[in-house]
């Protein structure tokens, strides 16, 4: 209760606003200390503690009664207070779509932006000429009002709400004193041609920052742009670190007998040509790296991750089959698995036929336990037993 003996009336006799303040800080510290009402609080808000569901009452804004006084150390603070300067606006977070390409190649992007920029004829002041704004009459010039709410039967909360005559400016422009190009707005609308570089290597939700691109207020910085990269699926490659994946069919031939070619085109367009070792087979599903063919290293992109690839092997059709001498190539391959030894005492035929594995598992929603429909009843409760 340090703030509240601070702003106590008894020691700032000559502040008017003091025993206002008092009684703020007061009625908070009473909700916050009640284990019960500060649950109440910390779920649904002030609407939970007047036993509002939600929005037909005043809109508190950031001058709310309990953000403003509490904080989790549980001393009260309030950031409007005498003194305090206007902080700047938040960032403005946008989505930016980038491809893996981009990421790889690096890339400059320039777009027309609109934002709201100080009034150039007026410099932000929404008057006309020498014109001044007066003090709203309303609020008294504070830019809020206080409300009064029932919190429990015993105990009145007060909360500032911001004043909807002056919009919280706390002073108002006659209409004919405003300014003719921003109709004592104080802002326009400002269209500017931006750009934004998404350097190689850069990663998915890295932040690319335009600052000071956000819309301006008088009296108060103008926030940044934040541009946050969003990487769409590639067709081709995947990426892990700085590490890219891909797959690539090989014929049967190849296989067997190696392969010198072009294996891929990679993300900047190049063609890598890879050469298997002679007298390897290669399996199906095996693996190989091609090292420094991965994403470049931000802010490093002379150096590069490595590039996995996973080979599968493409199959003859069953119309090539047609066309050669299967018994002559039946006995240059390796000769067919036998069945194992000893065979099992008993051995069922079954039929061969193609399927589609996303087949697999289809009627497991219609297994049903049988057991447990005895031992529970529909409210999934035990039922009780009826003494004989």
């Amino acid at each position: 209760m340090r703030k509240a003996k601070e702003h106590h009336p008894d020691k700032n006799r000559n502040d008017p606003e003091a025993h206002q303040r008092f009684q703020e800080i007061a009625s908070a510290y009473e909700v916050l200390n009640d284990p019960q009402t500060r649950a109440i609080y910390d779920e649904r808000g002030i609407n939970g503690l007047t036993g509002r569901g939600g929005g037909d009452g005043p809109a508190f804004d950031t001058a709310d009664l309990f953000a403003q006084f509490f904080a989790s150390d549980g001393m009260f603070f309030d950031p409007a207070g005498p003194g305090a300067g206007r902080r700047g606006r938040g960032p403005e977070v946008i989505p930016h779509e980038v491809t893996l390409n981009d990421l790889y190649n690096g890339k400059t992007v320039r777009m027309n932006m609109e934002r709201q920029a100080l009034c150039g004829q007026c410099r932000g002041s929404g008057a006309k000429g020498s014109a001044k704004p007066k003090k709203c009459v309303d609020c008294d010039g504070k830019g809020f009002t206080i409300v009064h709410t029932q919190i429990s039967p015993s105990r009145l909360g007060s909360s500032r709400v911001m004043c909807t005559s002056c919009h919280g400016n706390g002073e108002k422009l006659k209409e004919k004193d405003r300014c003719k190009k921003c109709k004592g707005e104080k802002t326009v609308t400002e269209k500017k041609r931006q750009e934004i570089v998404i350097e190689k290597g850069m990663t998915n939700g890295q932040r690319i920052v335009l600052a000071g691109a956000g819309d301006e207020q008088p009296g108060v910085p103008a926030g940044d742009v934040v541009f946050v990269l969003k990487v769409l699926t590639h067709e081709s490659f995947e990426r892990s670190g700085n590490d890219l994946l891909t797959h690539i069919k090989i014929t049967l031939s190849e296989a067997l007998f190696g392969f010198s070619r072009i294996l891929l085109t990679h993300l900047d367009g190049r063609g890598i040509e890879v050469t298997s070792p002679p007298g390897k087979i290669l399996k199906s599903d095996e693996s190989i790296v091609l090292r420094g063919e991965g994403m470049p290293i931000h802010k490093r992109p002379e150096e590069k991750g490595d590039l996995y690839v996973i080979l599968s092997i493409e199959m003859p059709d069953d119309e090539w089959l047609k066309t050669i001498d299967t018994k002559a190539l039946e006995l240059l391959l390796p000769p067919k698995r036998k069945n194992p030894e000893p065979l099992p005492n008993v051995v069922t035929q079954a039929n061969f036929e193609e399927s589609d594995i996303m087949d697999f598992g289809d009627d497991e929603d219609d297994w049903e336990d049988d057991d447990d429909d005895d031992e529970y009843d529909e409210d999934g409760q035990q039922p009780e037993c009826t003494p004989q």
